[in-house]
């Protein structure tokens, strides 16, 4: 293969960007980027900010994590790990068609939101005059680029792909203060960890369940979005109000429960998907969870408890309720619109039930740093 010509091995996220769209738009499906343009509840979104509070932030407190960690990035440990090889043998025709449906759907969100952290990444950099902080966000867009570009070309081989150069110019941004980002993004990463690696272990137990090669390349995946996550904790630990204050706190929480309950809903919405990986998507929501909050103790002071009485049940009406809204959606006219907003009426009281749930305390280490333990 030739490493020039491969998103896998290029050194910033616009050189994969460029080496995608070299591929042409005649496998590109209008319907997969009709998808990845919407911007609903359930849908990753592409976010702006201010850049320049972001550029103001200064590492000297977190000095020596945040110097191992860059050098970590640097080192580039997965370059050229994001490619088809030998062992890729994927089998599109005999997939059945409704797996091959929520896959296609799975891949396309997935593709999305790695994108999308490209994107904000990718502008940062561009904007930003901190070199702590570009060096930063530009590490992390070329892992985010060759993420998207290789679930693209899982895409391309069922006759589709993102046109990920139509998104970053057509796609509605959303902003968010600088906190928000924070906390979002930070939760994105640790969650994406926590998600990849479950399934990852899950397969390497369970080798007669793995129906598409992609989830073989999870474990390198999974080490990018860890590495991504600690960095976002040192970010957070450098200004010590983000986690500490009233308000802040209440922040947080309303981000952990809204990450979990989009999580859960989503996921409830693949059961064949699921199925076919022998895993019970119930059980799956709940060890991601887990998973997550103890990644999150290294910087939040305190995790959601996911084992209250009130907290399965309100995640099950939040999923009900969505189903509901776009039903309604689907159906349109007058019965429809009662109908969207009764369920988006179920679906905010189901989730104050969460939000007001008691969360469990947490002393957070003098070490943020963390290693992978999964």
């Amino acid at each position: 293969m030739n490493k020039a010509t491969h998103s896998a091995y290029a050194d910033t996220a616009e050189e994969a960007i460029a080496l995608q769209d070299k591929q042409g738009d005649a496998m590109t499906s209008d319907e997969a980027t009709g998808i990845a343009m919407q911007n609903t509840l359930l849908t990753p979104r592409f976010y702006t900010t201010d850049f320049a509070e972001m550029d103001a932030l200064d590492v000297t407190s977190v000095r020596y994590d945040w110097d191992k960690l860059i050098a970590e990035m640097k080192s580039d440990p997965n370059k050229g790990h994001f490619k088809k090889t030998d062992k890729w043998q994927a089998d599109w025709e005999g997939m059945d068609p409704a797996l091959r449906a929520e896959f296609i759907d799975f891949l396309i969100s997935s593709c999305t939101a790695e994108f999308s952290g490209c994107v904000l990444y990718k502008e940062m950099k561009r904007r930003g005059s901190n070199t702590d902080i570009t060096t930063l966000f530009q590490l992390m867009a070329r892992d985010e680029a060759r993420h998207a570009g290789f679930i693209n070309d899982a895409l391309r081989e069922a006759g589709i792909r993102v046109n990920l150069g139509f998104l970053t110019q057509q796609k509605k941004y959303t902003y968010f203060r600088p906190k928000f980002i924070y906390y979002a993004t930070y939760l994105s990463e640790k969650i994406g960890y926590a998600r990849y690696i479950t399934i990852f272990r899950h397969l390497e137990a369970h080798p007669d369940k793995v129906f598409h090669p992609i989830f073989q390349w999870f474990r390198e995946w999974c080490n990018d979005e860890f590495r991504h996550g600690e960095a976002f904790a040192l970010l957070l630990k450098t200004e010590p109000k983000l986690t500490e204050s009233r308000v802040n706190k209440m922040w947080i929480k309303f981000f952990l429960t809204a990450v979990y309950s989009t999580m859960w809903v989503r996921d409830h919405q693949r059961p064949v998907f699921h199925d076919a990986l022998g895993v019970d998507v119930t059980w799956y929501g709940q060890e991601v969870f887990r998973k997550t909050s103890e990644g999150t103790r290294q910087i939040f002071p305190f995790v959601l408890d996911i084992d209250h009485p009130r907290w399965r049940p309100n995640l099950d009406r939040m999923e009900l309720a969505s189903r509901q809204v776009a039903a309604g959606k689907a159906r349109g006219g007058i019965a429809g619109t009662m109908a969207r907003l009764g369920g988006m009426a179920k679906a905010a009281f189901a989730f104050v039930s969460l939000y007001t749930i008691p969360a469990i305390p947490n002393v957070v280490p003098m070490s943020t740093m963390m290693e992978p333990t999964y």
